[in-house]
């Protein structure tokens, strides 16, 4: 079993930063993807950004030259530098993780507001 912890949403206005990061524990083996989906109110889940073992990464084009992934591998975390936050960016935030099956976190509430 995996668990993911994610932590750093909360509360920005529009143009601020957040950083998000997600901590998996448990029965890794090895670890192939670390990422992050959101969900907005009304909207379906969209894939924001990913980091695959070798180290190559996609963003969603919303977010390109904005947000930034990351990964601690000794740490088996994964970050996500928010920049230049707009109010579309409101949602909540998913980390998964791809390794002996696939894990989601619970979730963290990001609002881009003044």
């Amino acid at each position: 079993q995996v668990h993911l912890v994610e932590s750093g949403g909360g509360l920005v206005q529009p143009g601020g930063s957040l950083r998000l990061s997600c901590a998996a524990s448990g029965s890794i083996f090895s670890i192939n993807v670390m990422g992050w989906y959101r969900r907005a109110p009304g909207k379906q889940r969209e894939l924001v950004a990913h980091i695959i073992s070798g180290g190559g990464t996609y963003y969603a084009d919303s977010v390109k030259g904005r947000f930034t992934i990351s990964r601690d591998t000794a740490k088996n975390t994964v970050y996500l530098q928010m920049n230049s936050l707009k109010p579309e960016d409101t949602a909540v935030y998913f980390c998964y993780v791809v390794t002996n099956g696939g894990y989601w976190g619970q979730g963290t509430q990001v609002t881009v507001s003044s």
